[in-house]
């Protein structure tokens, strides 16, 4: 069976690009694992009219939306190539059969790679993050810590001091310089210069190595990110080399570098939210369907 279009992930951008296709009457497949990147967060916040919602309500409800629309296909299973054709792509799934069809869109996030530090993988989304819009609010102006990863966490020191009390937690990850203490300073953080040896406690107690815990209500700290699926690589797509990790390029209208192919969410963004997420999908799902009328 072909479709018009195939996506690629059925998170919050897959879902939004889905529902433009589907309004345009556009024979859609979605195919999905069920992994989303902000599994781990107990709620999510920023998103107009789902602010403190669970990530998986959302997820459902949007879901459940889209599959409304009589020419929508929803598919549990796991891409594992993508094959460019003359008219289209194929796809080649884990457990079924393999599909085509006429344009692609990659809506497969990205993962997190976290700082090794012991007592951390266990919190990150519950009190370790990396969004203070996401996440800082419900802090409720309690003492925050950063948790450095090289000089860029300098933005993060710089930031949270709005959403509460800083310490900024080096980690032996960088030594800032006079103007940039200085900055710090100016914001009232804390700089601390100490080994770390581990977090416990319900929230994110920070213990040093000589003894010290430091209770915080919150610990924001930097991932490096990798995009979550192959298939950008395997049809030729170009990528942008961030700060944090590389990126599937776009143009303002979500089309990638090859004939065809759309990309979206945070696989195709250099920052990423759940509000970001929907009007990435957006705009890909609508430049997608163009595509399809007029080239």
């Amino acid at each position: 069976m072909s479709f018009d279009a195939i996506i690629l992930g059925g998170s919050y951008a897959g879902l939004s690009a889905g529902l433009q296709l589907a309004r345009a009457r556009r024979k859609v497949l979605i195919i999905d694992n069920g992994l989303r990147r902000n599994r781990f967060a107990e709620t999510s916040h920023g998103f107009l009219t789902q602010d403190g919602n669970t990530p998986s309500a959302i997820a459902a409800e949007g879901r459940a939306q889209l599959m409304e629309y009589p020419t929508v296909q929803w598919l549990q299973d796991e891409a594992t190539s993508a094959e460019p054709l003359k008219d289209g792509f194929k796809i080649a799934l884990r457990h079924g059969a393999d599909i085509t069809g006429r344009r692609l869109v990659l809506a497969t996030g990205v993962t997190d790679v976290l700082p090794e530090l012991e007592g951390l993988a266990e919190r990150w989304g519950k009190s370790v993050f990396h969004c203070p819009y996401c996440h800082g609010y419900e802090l409720e102006e309690g003492a925050i810590g950063v948790l450095a990863t090289s000089a860029l966490s300098m933005h993060h020191a710089l930031m949270l001091p709005d959403w509460g009390p800083t310490t900024f937690f080096l980690n032996g990850a960088f030594e800032p310089d006079a103007d940039q203490l200085q900055q710090l300073a100016r914001r009232n953080v804390t700089v601390e210069r100490g080994t770390i040896d581990r977090l416990e406690g319900e929230r994110a107690n920070v213990v040093m190595k000589d003894g010290r815990v430091l209770p915080m209500s919150g610990l924001f700290t930097a991932t490096r990110t990798e995009v979550a699926a192959p298939f950008a690589e395997q049809l030729g797509c170009a990528f942008d080399d961030g700060p944090l990790g590389r990126s599937i390029r776009t143009d303002a209208m979500k089309a990638t570098t090859v004939h065809g192919v759309f990309a979206c969410g945070d696989a195709a963004r250099s920052a990423g939210s759940v509000a970001l997420a929907v009007g990435d999908g957006a705009m890909a799902g609508a430049a997608t369907h163009r595509s399809l009328m007029f080239d």
